[in-house]
This record gives structure tokens, sequence and C-alpha cells, in this order.
């Protein structure tokens, strides 16, 4: 219960709080300590003008000859709150005592006024300033008091009015602490719903991107990536299990059953070499089919990481076509090279070699078998951020309604029986692109064509985003 409490939005909100109150009462402390400050100089200068004219005016006297330890003159004409002013001649024993209880004034304060010639001090009401003045052959004191109003008064209305302040600017803040860390943390609560709704039945969900956080969309690009592999390995998975049993059962099946037929009865050598064909033929398609399984797996975003290298597209594409004509003569393949860019290095990607091989050389093969070994156009260009590859063929195309189920491992076309295949070549190619960070797109029309067109970013492009 207090965990759900304390959420982190909470203890932002308490984090600002704590902020803005250190910094209101700092500034606050300053204001006010700042004005005393400066209340008590500006009260010192004022006594201190009139000290300076007290000594003015007794020197001005024609005669100032005064017993010791005897008050001059105590009251002055009125010139600032509660003004009192003094002249003491200084005793010969230098002992303010007397005097000291009379005024009410400390007799340290005395000697230091000899001491230093001036001094200031101030009880809880009254400023005083002294200063020290010869006349003659005897040593004086005038010394100017009086009460400092605007620190009694004026400041206490100060703090007064600092402490409403700070009641207001705290409740403000508080109200400022919450709508800010609501909005930080809005968009982070929006993505927690969202990924929540997120399981293995509705995979196909992704994050929004937030407008003008470049923070938040990072993470929603690495999340949606993340769910974009998952989602591949998912579906690649369960396709692989849906599928995986009819294909392995029907050569095993047939196996099983020619070894049955043959172990019924006696047979003769040339029935029993004819069975063991059979059954090596089925063999081999199962064979065929478990490494065309294996090679998906491998290929279905499983975690392993693939040696990766500077890869010419240019160069691979025409050893893919070489070696697509070695394979079969009949092979018609037009490569296209007038998109190709002045800077050949705007053809390299970073990839595994022998994946992409395989990769473009099952996307050129089925073109050439499904169009009956008519001719292939294949083009290839780049951008300053892409290299493309378009395969295009006029063969027998693909049904619409099929073209959702293309991808699916060991799917064929219903228009595909009178062609060789096992349904894999299409899958494998897309997880290899994907591997690549690229994308691969298939239009096709049923006996018009298909034309896949494969993008890969450069190398140049993946390492600007490193």
């Amino acid at each position: 219960m207090f965990n759900k409490v304390i959420t982190n939005q909470t203890k932002t909100m308490v984090l600002l709080m704590l902020v803005f109150t250190a910094i209101i009462l700092l500034f606050s402390g300053l204001v006010y300590f700042s004005i005393v400050n400066f209340s008590h100089q500006r009260f010192y200068e004022l006594l201190k003008i009139r000290t300076a004219t007290i000594v003015q005016i007794e020197k001005s006297k024609d005669h100032l000859d005064l017993p010791e330890n005897y008050i001059l003159s105590s009251l002055n004409d009125e010139e600032l709150p509660m003004e009192k002013d003094y002249v003491f001649a200084v005793p010969t024993d230098s002992n303010f005592r007397k005097i000291s209880q009379e005024v009410h004034i400390p007799d340290y304060f005395f000697k230091n006024i000899l001491k230093k010639g001036e001094d200031n001090y101030n009880d809880k009401e009254f400023y005083y300033i002294g200063q020290s003045f010869k006349y003659g052959d005897k040593d004086y004191i005038a010394i100017a008091s009086a009460k400092n109003h605007y620190v009694i008064y004026y400041l206490g209305f100060l703090k007064r009015t600092l402490l409403t302040c700070i009641v207001l600017s705290l409740f403000f803040s508080m109200i400022f602490s919450f709508y800010l860390s609501k909005t930080l943390f809005k968009p982070i609560l929006k993505i927690t719903g969202k990924v929540k709704e997120i399981s293995s039945e509705n995979l196909h969900l992704r994050l929004e991107s937030q407008p003008d956080n470049k923070e938040l969309n990072e993470l929603v690009d690495t999340f949606n990536d993340m769910l974009n592999r998952i989602e591949t390995s998912f579906e690649t998975q369960n396709h692989l299990i849906g599928n995986v049993s009819h294909e392995l059962r029907t050569p095993l099946t047939s196996i099983m059953g020619e070894a049955d037929v043959a172990l019924s009865i006696s047979r003769t050598p040339e029935e029993y070499k004819e069975t063991l064909e059979i059954i090596l033929d089925e063999a081999e398609k199962l064979d065929k089919k478990i490494k065309a399984l294996l090679m998906i797996a491998q290929t279905g975003f499983d975690g392993k990481i693939q040696k990766m290298d500077k890869v010419r597209m240019d160069q691979l594409l025409w050893d893919v076509i070489e070696t697509l004509r070695k394979i079969d003569s009949r092979n018609n393949i037009y490569l296209d090279i007038s998109m190709l860019p002045d800077n050949p290095k705007k053809l390299k990607v970073q990839g595994n070699e022998q994946l992409l091989h395989l990769a473009v050389a099952n996307i050129i093969s089925n073109g050439c078998k499904y169009s009956n070994f008519q001719q292939v156009k294949v083009s290839l260009g780049a951008t300053d951020a892409d290299v493309y590859i378009i395969v295009k063929d006029n063969g027998i195309g693909i049904p619409q309604r099929e073209m959702n189920k293309i991808y699916d491992p060991f799917f064929r076309a219903s228009n595909t029986n009178n062609y060789e295949g096992y349904g894999i070549g299409l899958p494998l190619a897309r997880n290899i692109v994907r591997m690549h960070h690229g994308e691969l797109i298939v239009t096709s029309n049923e006996h018009q064509g298909t034309t896949v067109q494969m993008r890969f970013p450069n190398f140049y492009s993946t390492q600007k985003e490193v």
C-alpha cells in the first residue's frame, strides 16, 4: 500500500517542493538580512553625523572645563527618533562605572571609544555611536543615540510580508510541482498502459511516438524494434510448428510405407533396389527440409550475433547472377545498372556476405523459376542512406487472396503445383533482410508477375546512427 502511494511521480513532486522551498527560504533570508544590515549601516551613518556635530558644537565654545564624571549635556533637539546626545569628560582614572550606571551604557563601550577614537554599540532598542576629542588638555567623549524605528517597526512588517510570501510561494510551488510531475510522467504512464495491453495474442500492437520527446522516442523505437524481432520469431516458430509436422510426416510416411511393403513379402532384388531408391529419394527430401528448418531458425532473430563486414552489393549481385547461371543455364537474368550511384561507397552495407548472397539468390531464383525462365530484370541503385535491389519477373504471380501467407514457412501458392520447391525461400530472405535492418516488399499480380524490392541501409548511414 505504501509503495503504491510513494510512486516516482510523488517522489518527483516532493523533490521539486524541497528544491523550491530551499530556494524560497534562501532568497527570503538574503533579502531580510541584507535589509537589516543596510538599515544598521545607514542608521550608524546618521548617528555618526550627529556625533560629529556635537563635537564641533562643543569645540566651538569659548570655555569647556568640566569636572570628572559629570554629564555636560544629555539632550539635544531631536532630529532622530528618541535621540539622546551626551558629552562626558573622561575621568582621570579612566573609570566609567559611575557614568555607565547613570546612562545605562556598558563601560567597555567608553573604553573602546578611548582606545579606537570611535566605536558603536546597540541594545534591543537604542543605537549608540561615540567619538573622543580633546579640548585644551582634557579628553572628552561625545555620544549620539537614538531608536531605529525602521528596524523595530518596518522590519517587523517585512518579516510578516516575507512569511506571507513564503506561505503563498510554497502553496503555488506545490501546485506547480504536482502539475510538472504529472506532465513529465504522463507519456511514461501512457507507454506503460500500452505495454500492458501487449501480449502474445496481439504482438502486432506498437507504441506511439511522443511529440517533442527525443529520449522517450528512442525508448519507443527500441521497444518497437524489440517487438518486431519477437513477433517475427514468434510467428516463425508458430508457423514452423504448424508446418513442420506436415512437411516432415510426408516423407517419413512414404519411407515407412515403402519399408512395410518391402518387408511384407519376399521381393526380387530389383524390387528391393527400387524400394531403396524410393526410400533414399524421400530421405533426401527429408534432409533438405530439415536443413531448411535449421536455416530459418538460425535467421529467425534468435539472438545469435552474426559476423558482419562491409559488403559491396554490386559485387555480391554479380557473384549471385554468375552462380545462378552456373546452376542452371536457363536462368535468364538482366542486370540493370542505370540507377548506380556516382560514388560506389554508397553501395556498401554492413552485413554477412553469405547470408546476403543466400537471400538475394533465393529471390532471383524464384523469379527465374516461376517465370518459366523468362528474362528476370534485376536493378541495383542507391541513395545517400540506402541500397536497393529490385527483382522483377513476368511469371505466374501470386493470387491476391494468398498474399498474406507468403512469409509462412513451407507455404506454397495454389498456382505453384507444377513447380518444385519447399516454400522457404521468401521467408528465409525476409528474415535475412530484417537481420540487416532492411526491408523486403513483395508486390504481385497473378499471371502478370512479381516484383520484390529489398532495401538495406548503407554502411555509412549505419555508422552515423551509432
